[in-house]
């Protein structure tokens, strides 16, 4: 067994999950917008356009609760080895290894 910890740190799992919420968000969304037009066989109705619109606002509030989290992770200045990638050397560093 590796001498790492078992389990990830409270704070990147849930930078991890918030970043994984916000990257469904968009996806969740078009399928939402999408079942007025699977659903029914009629070109629409008033329902319909009100559906949409709760909708729309519902993931505005929705982006707007998690934008927050993910900009806070940012200015924390710590990195997610398992996500971010490491950092390029300069490339006169790499010009001197030739």
């Amino acid at each position: 067994m590796p001498g790492g910890p078992l389990f990830l740190a409270r704070a990147v799992y849930r930078r991890r999950r918030l970043r994984d919420a916000a990257r469904l968000l968009p996806v969740v969304g078009l399928f939402l917008m999408l079942l007025p037009a699977l659903g029914r066989d009629s070109a629409g109705d008033v329902g319909d356009g009100i559906y949409l619109f709760v909708l729309w606002a519902l993931l505005i509030v929705a982006a707007a609760v998690l934008a927050p989290g993910l900009s806070a992770q940012d200015s924390e200045g710590g990195s997610d080895p398992l996500v971010d990638p490491p950092a390029l050397p300069p490339a006169s560093d790499l010009q001197g290894q030739r």
